[in-house]
């Protein structure tokens, strides 16, 4: 089966952590990804690391580098520089977020909204290509299910080309939300986003966060396996591509990795799409 695909990444804070980034992209770059993403921290709190990260990705691994700009801890001035420095350094592509806000921190930055990043992006520098979030399962702080669709719509109004939806693991999710999305006019793309399971208590602790929903009985299979790593780790590829394959040949346009800085549970994943 073939689909392009796309890889994120978190920026390293550590030479481990560096090292680690390294064989990774060295060994995920093979499948010729359509491009890479590199995220942002919490608060800003990479504000520098991101922009070191995606020099890497582009100039040692020769991947077309996306970084990730958060509404998070950064003023209007430190995010217009940033866009210079991306522009400059030959990024074509921006993944304009709002981003979380870190326990015990009141406000975002000058920016509320993803919508109002996205515009302020696309005002200074329209050479970017922007790609936006969306939840199929909707955002765990959206008052409902319609108004998450009505701000996902005020993001594409805004000069959005594409979007990333978080992972989920229910493709009817995603095939209605693309459905309900095209019945308010949203034309761009939308991309599934797509976690690999490797470690699942790790895995639960992020879902809770975020609102996506791991099916019940997905949950207690993985429970039965007990401590048979081999066991859980091939039902977790063997769950994840099945999902990715009734994806694609439900229409996704492509296919984007949440890979952890792992190389191992995405490969695994894509084998059995080959």
């Amino acid at each position: 089966m073939q689909v392009p695909v796309s890889f994120e990444f978190y920026p390293p804070k550590t030479d481990e952590q560096r090292a680690q980034l390294d064989r990774t992209a060295a060994r995920l770059k093979q499948l010729a990804p359509e491009y890479v993403s590199c995220t942002f921290g919490a608060g800003g709190s990479t504000l520098s690391q991101t922009p070191e990260a995606v020099e890497r990705l582009r100039q040692a691994h020769g991947l077309d580098a996306a970084p990730h700009i958060s509404c998070v801890g950064g003023t209007r001035a430190e995010l217009a520089a940033l866009l210079d420095h991306y522009r400059a350094m030959g990024c074509g592509r921006i993944v304009a977020l709002r981003g979380d806000l870190p326990s015990g921190m009141a406000r975002t930055g000058d920016f509320r909204f993803a919508s109002e990043l996205v515009a302020f992006i696309r005002d200074r520098h329209d050479c970017f290509h922007v790609e936006v979030g969306c939840y199929p399962e909707t955002h765990p702080q959206s008052e409902d299910a319609l108004a998450d669709l009505r701000h996902f719509k005020a993001k594409v109004d805004a000069g959005a080309h594409g979007a990333i939806t978080q992972y989920f693991y229910n493709a009817d999710a995603y095939f209605r939300f693309v459905d309900d999305a095209r019945a308010l006019g949203v034309a761009i793309p939308i991309v599934p986003g797509i976690m690999p399971i490797s470690n699942f208590t790790q895995l639960r602790r992020f879902s809770e966060t975020c609102g996506a929903e791991i099916p019940r009985w997905v949950a207690r299979r993985m429970q039965a396996y007990g401590d048979d790593v081999g066991a859980i780790r091939e039902f977790a590829a063997d769950l994840v591509a099945g999902l990715c394959r009734r994806l694609v040949e439900g229409g996704a346009p492509s296919l984007h990795f949440y890979t952890l800085n792992l190389a191992k549970p995405t490969l695994n994943v894509i084998a059995r799409l080959q």
